[in-house]
């Protein structure tokens, strides 16, 4: 597996993972302009050259937050996820970024799994956050050990 910057040529193949999964999905334009944004950093992970999975935050030291987290369907249960997210947050932290937050749908088990192994804490509810269905959101903390 490789990960790498997301580029402009990626955001075809990303917004197609983002429809599959996604009930509400962003547009290809919403990545363009987030991989435009300095204070973003988006990744993908490919495998044989395919784009499997993708993450990115938004961030202005010490403080992000991750918007998109997203693994293709036939890739799951593989640790690109995992690897994605401890390579985000390692570049993160060199930005000086010491504070990451995340939602995560409340019934999203394997996901809250995910976010705790990688030292998440739950810290809170966003009522409603998610809609198509409607559910909250917990609010996820990482605080990185300086």
């Amino acid at each position: 597996m490789r990960i790498r910057k997301m580029t402009e040529a990626d955001l075809s193949y990303v917004s197609a993972i983002e429809y599959d999964i996604f009930s509400v999905p962003w547009k290809e334009e919403d990545f363009r302009k987030a991989i435009e944004n300095p204070n973003n950093d988006y990744l993908i992970a490919e495998i044989d050259s395919r784009i499997v999975g993708y993450c990115g935050y938004w961030g202005i030291p010490p403080e992000g937050y991750i918007y998109n987290v997203a693994v293709h369907k036939e890739y799951r249960r593989q640790q690109i996820a995992y690897n994605m997210l401890t390579f985000l947050m390692d570049r993160a932290t060199e930005r000086g970024i010491t504070e990451l937050t995340l939602e995560v749908r409340m019934s999203n088990a394997p996901a809250k799994s995910l976010y705790e192994g990688l030292g998440f804490k739950e810290v809170g509810i966003r009522k409603d956050f998610y809609s198509k269905p409607t559910e909250d959101g917990v609010i996820m903390l990482y605080e990185a050990i300086q």
